[in-house]
Protein backbone atom coordinates (compact mmCIF):
# COMPACT_ATOMS: atom_id res chain seq x y z
CA UNK A 1 0.00 0.00 0.00
CA UNK A 2 1.49 3.44 -1.29
CA UNK A 3 2.78 5.47 1.35
CA UNK A 4 2.52 9.60 1.67
CA UNK A 5 6.31 11.29 2.09
CA UNK A 6 8.41 9.16 -0.30
CA UNK A 7 8.20 10.74 -3.34
CA UNK A 8 11.45 10.87 -5.13
CA UNK A 9 13.33 9.58 -1.65
CA UNK A 10 16.48 7.83 -2.31
CA UNK A 11 16.27 4.20 -1.12
CA UNK A 12 19.25 1.77 -1.38
CA UNK A 13 17.84 -1.94 0.04
CA UNK A 14 20.36 -4.63 0.56
CA UNK A 15 19.54 -7.94 0.07
CA UNK A 16 16.67 -6.96 -1.87
CA UNK A 17 16.38 -9.68 -4.36
CA UNK A 18 13.60 -11.64 -2.47
CA UNK A 19 11.84 -12.32 0.61
CA UNK A 20 11.96 -9.22 3.13
CA UNK A 21 14.11 -7.12 1.13
CA UNK A 22 12.09 -7.36 -1.88
CA UNK A 23 8.56 -6.57 0.08
CA UNK A 24 10.30 -3.55 1.33
CA UNK A 25 12.12 -2.61 -2.18
CA UNK A 26 8.22 -3.00 -3.60
CA UNK A 27 6.65 -0.82 -0.78
CA UNK A 28 9.39 2.31 -1.15
CA UNK A 29 8.53 1.78 -5.02
CA UNK A 30 5.04 2.34 -4.67
CA UNK A 31 5.30 5.17 -2.56
CA UNK A 32 7.24 6.99 -5.16
CA UNK A 33 10.86 6.21 -3.64
CA UNK A 34 13.62 5.82 -6.44
CA UNK A 35 15.14 2.16 -4.61
CA UNK A 36 18.40 0.46 -5.64
CA UNK A 37 17.94 -3.31 -4.69
CA UNK A 38 21.49 -5.08 -3.85
CA UNK A 39 22.01 -8.60 -4.36
CA UNK A 40 24.94 -10.52 -4.22
CA UNK A 41 23.34 -12.51 -7.50
CA UNK A 42 23.54 -9.66 -10.01
CA UNK A 43 20.61 -11.51 -12.07
CA UNK A 44 18.28 -12.25 -9.23
CA UNK A 45 18.20 -8.37 -8.43
CA UNK A 46 17.76 -7.63 -11.98
CA UNK A 47 14.76 -10.18 -12.19
CA UNK A 48 13.17 -8.88 -8.89
CA UNK A 49 14.07 -5.24 -10.00
CA UNK A 50 12.15 -5.77 -13.77
CA UNK A 51 9.07 -7.01 -11.77
CA UNK A 52 8.56 -3.57 -9.18
CA UNK A 53 7.12 -0.99 -11.02
CA UNK A 54 8.18 2.32 -10.43
CA UNK A 55 12.32 3.71 -10.36
CA UNK A 56 13.98 0.30 -9.32
CA UNK A 57 17.36 -0.24 -10.31
CA UNK A 58 19.15 -3.19 -9.22
CA UNK A 59 23.11 -3.61 -8.77
CA UNK A 60 25.47 -7.00 -7.83
CA UNK A 61 27.13 -6.50 -4.06
CA UNK A 62 28.55 -8.83 -1.71
CA UNK A 63 28.47 -6.68 1.21
CA UNK A 64 31.17 -8.45 2.91
CA UNK A 65 33.66 -7.26 0.10
CA UNK A 66 34.67 -3.69 1.38
CA UNK A 67 36.19 -2.62 -2.08
CA UNK A 68 33.13 -3.48 -3.75
CA UNK A 69 30.62 -1.59 -1.17
CA UNK A 70 32.82 1.31 -1.90
CA UNK A 71 32.59 0.92 -5.41
CA UNK A 72 28.90 -0.07 -5.59
CA UNK A 73 28.06 2.54 -3.24
CA UNK A 74 30.16 5.34 -4.10
CA UNK A 75 28.18 4.76 -7.94
CA UNK A 76 24.62 5.30 -6.63
CA UNK A 77 25.36 8.22 -4.29
CA UNK A 78 27.50 10.07 -7.80
CA UNK A 79 24.17 9.32 -9.58
CA UNK A 80 21.52 10.25 -7.21
CA UNK A 81 23.47 12.58 -5.19
CA UNK A 82 22.80 11.33 -1.66
CA UNK A 83 20.83 8.61 -0.27
CA UNK A 84 18.17 9.48 2.18
CA UNK A 85 17.38 5.89 3.40
CA UNK A 86 19.78 2.59 3.87
CA UNK A 87 18.00 -0.68 4.73
CA UNK A 88 20.57 -3.06 5.35
CA UNK A 89 18.92 -6.76 5.05
CA UNK A 90 21.28 -8.61 3.61
CA UNK A 91 22.03 -11.53 5.78
CA UNK A 92 22.73 -15.34 5.69
CA UNK A 93 22.19 -18.52 7.93
CA UNK A 94 24.93 -21.26 8.14
CA UNK A 95 22.79 -23.21 11.50
CA UNK A 96 24.06 -25.74 13.36
CA UNK A 97 24.85 -27.06 16.86
CA UNK A 98 28.48 -25.42 18.27
CA UNK A 99 30.01 -28.35 18.34
CA UNK A 100 29.52 -29.18 14.89
CA UNK A 101 29.86 -25.60 13.46
CA UNK A 102 33.18 -24.70 11.35
CA UNK A 103 35.12 -21.61 11.83
CA UNK A 104 34.78 -20.47 8.48
CA UNK A 105 30.72 -20.80 8.48
CA UNK A 106 31.08 -18.70 11.69
CA UNK A 107 32.98 -16.54 9.57
CA UNK A 108 30.63 -16.21 6.42
CA UNK A 109 27.55 -15.77 8.96
CA UNK A 110 29.52 -12.96 11.08
CA UNK A 111 31.07 -11.04 7.59
CA UNK A 112 27.71 -10.94 5.70
CA UNK A 113 25.54 -9.88 8.48
CA UNK A 114 27.66 -7.76 10.62
CA UNK A 115 30.60 -6.83 8.73
CA UNK A 116 28.18 -5.66 5.47
CA UNK A 117 25.75 -3.70 7.84
CA UNK A 118 28.67 -2.23 9.22
CA UNK A 119 30.39 -1.44 5.65
CA UNK A 120 26.98 -0.08 3.87
CA UNK A 121 26.24 2.25 6.91
CA UNK A 122 29.54 3.33 6.77
CA UNK A 123 29.63 3.77 2.78
CA UNK A 124 26.31 6.04 3.12
CA UNK A 125 27.30 8.08 6.14
CA UNK A 126 29.15 10.90 4.24
CA UNK A 127 26.46 12.04 2.17
CA UNK A 128 23.93 11.70 5.36
CA UNK A 129 25.80 13.92 7.48
CA UNK A 130 26.74 16.04 4.63
CA UNK A 131 22.80 16.91 3.77
CA UNK A 132 22.69 16.20 7.35
CA UNK A 133 19.53 14.07 7.27
CA UNK A 134 19.11 10.23 6.77
CA UNK A 135 17.92 6.91 8.03
CA UNK A 136 19.96 3.92 8.28
CA UNK A 137 17.42 0.64 9.24
CA UNK A 138 19.10 -2.19 10.05
CA UNK A 139 17.43 -5.82 10.03
CA UNK A 140 18.46 -7.91 12.95
CA UNK A 141 16.20 -10.69 14.53
CA UNK A 142 14.55 -11.90 17.55
CA UNK A 143 17.37 -14.56 18.16
CA UNK A 144 19.47 -11.58 18.46
CA UNK A 145 17.79 -10.85 21.48
CA UNK A 146 16.71 -14.24 22.68
CA UNK A 147 19.15 -16.69 21.09
CA UNK A 148 18.00 -20.02 19.41
CA UNK A 149 20.12 -23.41 19.82
CA UNK A 150 21.63 -24.45 16.31
CA UNK A 151 21.82 -20.89 15.47
CA UNK A 152 25.03 -19.55 17.45
CA UNK A 153 26.60 -17.65 14.37
CA UNK A 154 23.42 -16.34 13.29
CA UNK A 155 21.94 -14.83 17.08
CA UNK A 156 25.82 -13.20 17.54
CA UNK A 157 25.90 -11.46 14.54
CA UNK A 158 22.12 -10.15 14.91
CA UNK A 159 22.81 -8.90 18.46
CA UNK A 160 26.25 -7.67 17.22
CA UNK A 161 23.99 -5.30 14.73
CA UNK A 162 22.16 -4.34 17.71
CA UNK A 163 25.26 -3.17 19.70
CA UNK A 164 26.50 -1.28 16.48
CA UNK A 165 23.12 0.54 15.93
CA UNK A 166 22.99 1.75 19.50
CA UNK A 167 26.67 2.93 19.61
CA UNK A 168 26.13 4.75 15.57
CA UNK A 169 22.72 6.38 16.38
CA UNK A 170 24.51 8.24 19.66
CA UNK A 171 27.69 9.08 16.85
CA UNK A 172 25.84 10.80 14.65
CA UNK A 173 21.84 12.13 15.97
CA UNK A 174 23.47 15.83 16.00
CA UNK A 175 22.83 15.85 12.17
CA UNK A 176 19.47 14.60 12.66
CA UNK A 177 20.31 10.86 11.21
CA UNK A 178 18.56 8.18 13.00
CA UNK A 179 19.69 4.54 12.98
CA UNK A 180 16.98 1.89 14.48
CA UNK A 181 16.75 -1.73 14.03
CA UNK A 182 13.81 -3.76 12.91
CA UNK A 183 14.04 -7.50 14.87
CA UNK A 184 11.54 -9.69 12.75
CA UNK A 185 10.25 -13.00 14.12
CA UNK A 186 9.02 -15.96 11.57
CA UNK A 187 8.43 -14.34 8.32
CA UNK A 188 6.30 -16.49 5.83
CA UNK A 189 8.86 -16.52 3.29
CA UNK A 190 11.27 -18.79 0.65
CA UNK A 191 12.68 -20.23 3.67
CA UNK A 192 9.87 -20.90 6.16
CA UNK A 193 7.71 -22.10 3.71
CA UNK A 194 10.35 -24.93 2.96
CA UNK A 195 9.60 -26.31 6.66
CA UNK A 196 7.48 -29.27 7.28
CA UNK A 197 4.00 -29.24 8.90
CA UNK A 198 5.76 -30.90 12.52
CA UNK A 199 8.38 -27.81 12.05
CA UNK A 200 5.32 -25.28 11.60
CA UNK A 201 3.45 -26.25 14.12
CA UNK A 202 6.24 -26.40 16.91
CA UNK A 203 7.34 -22.73 16.14
CA UNK A 204 3.82 -21.67 15.92
CA UNK A 205 3.38 -22.53 19.40
CA UNK A 206 6.11 -20.05 20.68
CA UNK A 207 4.18 -17.40 19.11
CA UNK A 208 0.94 -15.63 20.91
CA UNK A 209 -0.55 -14.16 17.64
CA UNK A 210 -0.70 -17.81 16.82
CA UNK A 211 0.82 -17.43 12.83
CA UNK A 212 3.60 -16.00 10.35
CA UNK A 213 4.23 -12.36 10.29
CA UNK A 214 4.45 -11.35 6.57
CA UNK A 215 7.01 -9.47 4.21
CA UNK A 216 4.56 -6.77 4.40
CA UNK A 217 4.43 -6.76 7.99
CA UNK A 218 8.19 -5.31 7.60
CA UNK A 219 8.03 -3.31 4.93
CA UNK A 220 5.73 -1.37 6.66
CA UNK A 221 7.68 -0.84 10.08
CA UNK A 222 10.04 -0.24 7.65
CA UNK A 223 8.56 3.05 6.25
CA UNK A 224 7.21 4.03 9.89
CA UNK A 225 11.17 4.43 10.68
CA UNK A 226 12.15 6.04 7.83
CA UNK A 227 9.16 8.49 7.67
CA UNK A 228 8.13 11.69 9.07
CA UNK A 229 6.40 10.12 12.09
CA UNK A 230 9.99 8.63 13.65
CA UNK A 231 11.82 11.40 13.46
CA UNK A 232 12.62 11.47 17.43
CA UNK A 233 13.33 7.86 17.39
CA UNK A 234 16.92 6.64 16.89
CA UNK A 235 18.79 3.87 18.49
CA UNK A 236 15.50 1.88 19.29
CA UNK A 237 14.92 -1.74 17.92
CA UNK A 238 11.15 -2.88 17.17
CA UNK A 239 10.06 -6.23 17.29
CA UNK A 240 7.85 -7.42 14.60
CA UNK A 241 7.45 -10.46 15.68
CA UNK A 242 3.52 -11.05 16.92
CA UNK A 243 4.55 -11.50 20.48
CA UNK A 244 7.27 -14.18 20.13
CA UNK A 245 10.01 -12.23 22.38
CA UNK A 246 7.93 -10.66 25.13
Amino acid sequence: MPVDGFENKRVIITGGSRGIGEQVARAFASSGARVAILARNEEKAKEAAAAIPGDVSAWGLDVADEAAVNEVFGQILEQWDGCDVLVNNAGITRDKLVPMLKADEWDQVMNTNLRGTFLCARAVLRAMLKQRSGRIINITSVVGLNGNAGQANYSASKAGIIGFTKSLAREVASRSVTVNCIAPGLIDTDMTQALNDKQREQIMGQIPMKRFGTGDEIAAATQFLAGEGATYITGEVLRVDGGMAM
